[in-house]
């Protein structure tokens, strides 16, 4: 999941941004961390790893096939959004991969409406159901795609970006779209 390198990186503050945090959010399967490592590497950020965060009941719950509910989520959405702030006060830039399914669960992660922005990743069951079965060595599975598409609701005050193309594509829309190169300082 989170890796040190990954962990240890961090761009130079940037006195003019101030510390800035992009949320990778969507549904399971979506590719917010494969997106969002990938943001990450192409500005020089540091790369946060939102399922690193959950606690350990969280993640056998999941294993066991079994959602989680608000007050699973909300230990693992408080240490995200410290995480956020600590990002913020330091001055750091970050690429977070978190789901933020909810509404209620992007207005506590953005801790500030001019530094914490969200993209969501957005793409079809098939799709979704797909990546999931191929995908090995992660807690969450292809049963519990259909409880996150029904806790989903959409932001009407982030990017949405469809998953059906290439992830360098995709990188490159969410730069385009939120003129991220003049924040590659």
């Amino acid at each position: 999941m989170n890796n040190e390198s990954d962990a240890e990186k961090t761009a130079p503050p940037d006195p003019g941004l101030r510390g800035y945090v992009l949320i990778i959010g969507g549904v399971s399967g979506a590719g917010k961390t494969t997106v969002g490592k990938a943001l990450a590497d192409r500005l020089n950020w540091r790369f946060i790893e939102g399922d690193a965060f959950h606690p350990a009941a969280n993640v056998a719950k999941m294993q066991r096939g079994e959602p989680l509910d608000d007050a699973d989520r909300a230990p693992w959405l408080n240490r995200l959004r410290e995480e956020i702030n600590t990002c913020l006060d330091k001055g750091d830039r970050a690429v977070l991969a978190c789901s933020a399914l909810k509404k209620n669960y992007r207005e506590l992660l953005r801790a500030d409406h001019e530094r914490v922005r969200f993209v969501f990743l957005t793409g079809d069951y098939e799709t979704l159901r797909k990546r999931l079965t191929q995908r090995r060595n992660h807690f969450m599975g292809a049963d519990l795609l259909a409880s996150q598409l029904e806790t989903l609701d959409l932001p009407d005050n982030g990017l949405l970006v469809n998953i059906n193309q290439p992830v360098a594509a995709i990188v490159d829309l969410i730069m385009d779209r939120l003129s991220l190169l003049n924040k590659d300082g």
